[in-house]
């Protein structure tokens, strides 16, 4: 077990501000053309027409038709989604349909810190044509959104998100061959490109499990509540439910993320916030989130089968008591973007409990060179800071061009952070770690590394970028079970254990970072034809 922790003398500090990153709130350029310039995939010749208008769902106020729109696979029919989704109700999957996000969707309104003994179910009252803030509801109103297979959802403006809240569930179910798919309005017209991020919000769950670093109540007096960084309007989260169910997300696409909602704080793809153990997500890619690809504010939440690829700044990042378990996990920055490929702390509030807990079973991250952009304050490819307890079981990070690992601290001794790591492989740069503030110590680093089957002077032999090859086939593996009851026992190291393991295909988006084969769901740049 190492200690270690976080340091004021940090170049991003470990308050609240550096959990997202700054920004530029539009379509961000980070990189200039490669060369050679890669093949260009041929455009899909436009075969799409738009659906004869919008389709009823159960909320009284229905669907509004915004006409059409068009691009490079054809033209759409746009059906805007109400601002607050009042009663539960579904979106089917019509061809040549798309649903528009124009500005926050709210699912339902917060039903407080815990769960009333009654329900009040939305009934469309005058108060609620303005927004969930125009009403002071007591009550959960128990609004589920379900998305069918297939389904395309995109933001019409910059600050358009969708926002579950607490005593509300959402129900996205895709397929491998159908997958749901969230992006922007500048994807259905054609206009990104491999660098293309930034564009809208993201998604957002909201529950009731324990959180830190409170912006509500106190954590001593069990009443911490947290605000959605960057919302205008209250989207609290927060509880005493560990087992919170915010819903179901199984084969998603989030693509362009993590627009602007408040001075240097964004939102990315998928944000947890409270979120407990009853809740379902695996399947899920991230594509060039402008911010994290995913970030876990508190909760106790749980993921299998996660991508992440040209994240901005973190491809994962836990903090605030989170209480975390991941398996099967893709990180993959773009080559000279992104910050780290984790991130993992209790924002400064090395205090508060409970302590971030993290354990990663079977993950292949990869930074193939060091942060160019913007990003990068993190310095090394996984930066661990205050407060938190990281296991690492089965890994494999390749980042040549940059230290593995750094740890930064500067609280007392009992707040240090600490890590613990089961046949994990690394291949770093010469330095392969980074220690600041009150950590000094590098070798100390470097023994957690020295035993329990790791290997920090691996040299990858990955195939497709992200397949195991010779060397990941001969590392011997740990059970990842006796880390948590959630995870798999597996036999290899690394998310993909050899080409017959094919987990990740079918219900992606290629792209220049990370090419998932053919028979997957086309280009990021563009859109399935359906």
């Amino acid at each position: 077990m190492l200690l270690v922790g976080c340091s004021s003398l940090a170049l991003v500090g470990c308050g609240p501000s550096d959990i997202a990153s700054p920004g530029t709130g539009g379509d961000v350029i980070i990189q200039p053309t490669p060369t050679p310039t890669p093949t260009a995939t041929p455009t899909p010749t436009p075969t799409v027409t738009p659906a004869s208008g919008c389709p009823t769902i159960s909320d009284p106020q229905g669907l509004t038709d915004a006409g059409t729109i068009s691009g490079p696979t054809g033209t759409w029919r746009v059906c805007s989604l109400p601002s607050v989704i009042r009663q539960s109700s579904t979106l089917p999957k019509l061809t040549g349909l798309v649903y528009q996000m124009n500005g926050r969707v709210d699912v339902g309104c917060d039903g407080g810190f815990s769960a009333p003994t009654t329900a009040a179910p939305l009934t469309d009252p005058a108060s609620l044509t303005v927004g969930c803030t125009a009403t002071s509801l007591t009550a959960d109103t128990n609004v589920t959104l379900t998305i069918e297979p297939g389904v395309i959802l995109f933001g019409g403006t910059g600050q358009s998100w969708l926002a579950v809240n607490r005593g509300n569930k959402i129900n996205a179910v895709g397929t491998a061959t159908k997958p749901i798919i969230f992006t922007s309005r500048d994807n259905i017209l054609g206009l990104n490109g491999e660098t293309s991020q930034g564009q809208w919000g993201g998604v957002v769950l909201m529950g009731r499990a324990p959180v830190t670093d409170c912006t509500a109540g106190t954590v001593a007096g069990g009443t911490c509540e947290r605000q959605t960084e960057g919302s205008p309007n209250p989207a609290r989260f927060g509880g005493a439910d560990a087992a919170y169910n915010a819903g179901v997300m199984k084969y998603v696409q989030i693509r362009y993320s993590g627009f602007i909602l408040g001075s240097n704080v964004e939102l990315q793809s998928l944000t947890g916030e409270g979120v407990g153990t009853g809740t379902t997500i695996d399947h899920i890619q991230s594509y060039n989130s402008s911010d994290d690809g995913s970030e876990w504010f508190g909760g106790s939440p749980n993921m299998k089968y996660y991508i992440s690829v040209g994240a901005d700044d973190d491809s994962l990042d836990v903090d605030t008591g989170a209480q975390m378990n991941v398996q099967y996990a893709l990180l993959m920055q773009r080559s000279g973007a992104g910050d780290a490929l984790m991130e993992i702390d209790s924002n400064g509030k090395e205090s508060e409990t409970p302590r971030t807990k993290l354990a990663v079973a079977n993950f292949t991250a990869l930074q193939p060179a060091t942060s160019s952009n913007n990003e990068g304050a993190d310095l090394a490819s996984v930066l661990l800071r205050g407060n938190s307890d990281t296991t690492w079981v089965n890994g494999l990070i390749v980042t040549p061009n940059n230290e593995c690992v750094r740890m930064n601290f500067s609280g007392t001794d009992a707040q240090k952070a600490t890590l613990k790591a089961f046949s994990v492989a690394m291949q770093c740069n010469s330095g392969k770690y980074l220690a600041s503030g009150n950590t000094t110590d590098t070798a100390s680093i470097a023994d957690v590394f020295s035993a329990n089957n790791n290997n920090a002077s691996f040299i990858s032999t990955l195939t497709s970028t992200f397949v195991n090859g010779t060397n990941e086939s001969g590392f011997t593996a740990a059970d990842p079970k006796s880390v948590s009851s959630f995870f798999d026992t597996t036999t290899w190291i690394g998310a993909v254990r050899n080409s017959s393991d094919t987990w990740y295909a079918g219900w992606t988006c290629n792209s220049s970072t990370a090419d998932f084969g053919s028979g997957n769901s086309g280009d990021c740049t563009s859109l399935p034809i359906t």
